[in-house]
């Protein structure tokens, strides 16, 4: 049977991919190892976090699930950075990871148009290969072939295969062909993608041992207990009563390691595969393994460890700071040496896993290939790292595959428009040499893009593309009437006169609160005795427009940097443009331009080596152009 879409893989890329296709229309067909699978939190059970949490709620308000599914997992919540500034604030949510699961395949199960189908992809079917390239257009992919011989249609085809794509799990000497530990690898695609001509590289990455939570000793350990939970999703329900996460909360953990843990890691760290060099692939610098940390920093005698909850229905605890890939015997006797783990039972051993990832300039920024037609890559396939990043792209992919099949324009969100944007367009433009995780300090506009602010820069998006629905659609309306109506109040309230008045607001007196509110000492509660009718409105929606107001000098300055950005990305360039043809340009901007193939002179000036005089000849090139046609 053909479909319109087939997905490979069924993490979180390949749950928001299906999700986006078949919610806009089109057939479905997610193909994936082991249904049991789809939505496994291979690493820690937990969303969010800083700058992650800003791309779950875009997720969210372009209509993705990963919102949706952390709400009704969650354990514990906390907002990250409370200390310090609204650019670099985010929230993160401990969830369930059987209860995320159930979620995840449900949703799946219950779209219509989308079929889950269990196999493994080796290779793509493929029309017009073979021909001489200067007498055919790019080929097109068709579908796709799998390991028990299944050729299925696909007009269009996105990859998620995430660790899987020729994956290999090592322990100390052990290695085995999988995607996680006891799960075997996709062994094929990879091999098809090289025969092809694809740039693929080798990345590693690593997870903790998960512990018996029976055998721990808390009472050595600083209990870290969540805050009042507030949902990611713009869809789940927080009219009165306050809303409260539907599943019980539990706190979480903090040891750390000692001297003793780091004598036992360097008199073992020649049976360290990573060390050792069984390992070739490059692994995240942000997140290095125990082993890493021990190795890099040894001026330090300790590193913190969060002891977190896998889910309410079993007592394994996941150690957060841990990851490894030393032999079984030498995970335990440094686990042995923490602090409330010296008892400890070791249910998972810790371990690596070595992947294919596909380059990252061999797509353009809609996810798209550049060498086959209607082929898209999402997820760690694309070099990144992270639940998160992985369901911003898949949902973009779906997206795009969608507006392929509808003949219509890709949709590129712009990096003043979401982290997404920055997201792919790092991607996209900067390829990367190492897992690409997502942070605050990527972000030039990170203040206009404040995760308590994605639905009002991004529901409109999703509505015009077809996943925001009317329910949806009339409670953004009723929302964005609500900040207006909180704007008009604090402009008709002024500060009065009285020796009650809190300290911080005594200087601002005859002042409007709307001007009162830039004193960054002011609490958004102090107001609601001075005008009582903002009471009315949900305190997230009082403290959005609260945090606007404080920053709006520094946010309007970004909004005038990121509308000059969007008048270079609004330049488009041919993505067949023969660059090395261009009398004037540098050699370093030929190659560069050459590889990368920039749909838009923004992203063209984005790309490093590319001078401002080579931008400038592209521009009067593309004048030229446009006066001949």
């Amino acid at each position: 049977m053909d479909y319109d879409c087939v997905v490979v893989g069924g993490g979180h890329a390949g749950i928001e991919a299906s999700l986006a296709v078949a919610r806009l229309g089109f057939s479905v067909l997610l193909i994936t190892q082991n249904p049991d699978r789809i939505g496994a939190l291979s690493c820690n059970p937990a969303v969010g976090g800083l700058s992650k949490g800003n791309l779950v709620r875009e997720v969210d308000a372009l209509g993705g699930e990963m919102g949706n599914l952390t709400d009704k997992a969650m354990i514990q919540y906390r907002v990250l950075n409370r200390s310090r500034g609204p650019a670099v604030q985010a929230p993160r949510a401990q969830t369930d990871k059987q209860i995320y699961q159930t979620s995840a395949r449900a949703a799946l199960e219950q779209q219509k148009g989308l079929s889950i189908f269990m196999d493994t992809v080796t290779d793509l079917l493929v029309a017009g290969e073979g021909e001489p390239w200067s007498t055919r257009a790019i080929p097109r992919v068709e579908g796709v072939v799998t390991l028990r011989g299944q050729r299925i249609g696909g007009r269009t085809v996105i990859l998620a295969t995430g660790t899987f794509m020729e994956g290999k799990v090592f322990i100390g000497d052990y290695d085995a062909p999988q995607g996680r530990l006891g799960e075997g690898a996709a062994l094929g695609l990879g091999t098809s993608l090289r025969r092809r001509g694809f740039p693929l590289g080798r990345f590693k990455t690593g997870t903790p041992a998960r512990l018996a939570g029976d055998s721990i000793d808390y009472s050595v350990m600083e209990k870290q207990e969540g805050e009042e939970g507030r949902p990611f999703s713009f869809d789940t329900d927080t009219s009165r009563p306050a809303w409260r996460p539907p599943l019980p909360q539990v706190p979480c953990w903090i040891t750390h390691s000692t001297p003793r843990t780091h004598a036992i890691i360097r008199s073992n760290i020649h049976r360290s595969p990573l060390y050792g060099g069984k390992i070739t692939g490059v692994g995240p610098r942000y997140c290095p393994s125990i082993e890493d940390k021990v190795m890099r920093f040894p001026e330090r005698d300790g590193h913190h460890i969060f002891i977190e909850p896998e889910g309410l229905a079993t007592t394994e605890m996941y150690m957060n700071g841990a990851s490894s890939s030393l032999p079984e015997d030498v995970q335990r006797d440094f686990i042995h040496s923490i602090p409330g783990l010296e008892a400890v039972r070791v249910v998972r051993p810790a371990y690596a896993v070595e992947y294919d990832y596909l380059d990252p300039l061999d797509l353009y920024p809609s996810l798209e290939s550049k060498r086959i037609a209607g082929l898209f890559s999402a997820g760690q396939t694309n070099g990144s790292s992270g639940y998160e990043e992985a369901a911003a792209q898949g949902l973009i992919a779906g997206i795009n595959a969608a507006q392929k099949l509808r003949g219509e324009a890709p949709l590129v969100l712009g990096r003043g428009e979401a982290y997404i944007g920055v997201l792919i367009d790092d991607l996209t433009t900067l390829g990367t040499r190492e897992p690409y995780r997502m942070f605050t300090s990527r972000a030039e506009h990170r203040l206009a893009l404040r995760h308590d602010t994605a639905d009002t820069r991004l529901s409109p998006r999703g509505r015009e593309l077809g996943l925001a629905g009317d329910r949806r659609w009339e409670r953004f309306l009723n929302k964005t009437a609500g900040l207006s109506a909180i704007q008009e109040l604090l402009r008709r309230h002024k500060v009065p006169a009285a020796p009650t008045l809190p300290a911080t607001l005594q200087p601002h007196t005859g002042e409007t609160l709307h001007r009162a509110l830039r004193d960054s000492r002011i609490h958004p509660g102090a107001l609601l005795t001075l005008a009582p009718a903002l009471a009315a409105y949900p305190p997230e929606w009082l403290e959005q427009v609260c945090l606007d107001i404080k920053y709006s000098g520094y946010i309007e300055k970004e909004e005038r940097l990121a509308a000059q950005t969007a008048k270079l990305d609004a330049i488009r360039l041919d993505g067949a443009l023969d660059y090395s043809a261009i009398p004037g340009l540098s050699s370093e901007a030929k190659e560069k331009l050459s590889l990368v193939r920039p749909l838009s002179l923004g992203q063209a000036a984005r790309i490093p080596g590319v001078r401002q005089a080579d931008i400038a000849l592209l521009m009067v090139l593309r004048k030229k152009t446009n006066t001949a046609n």
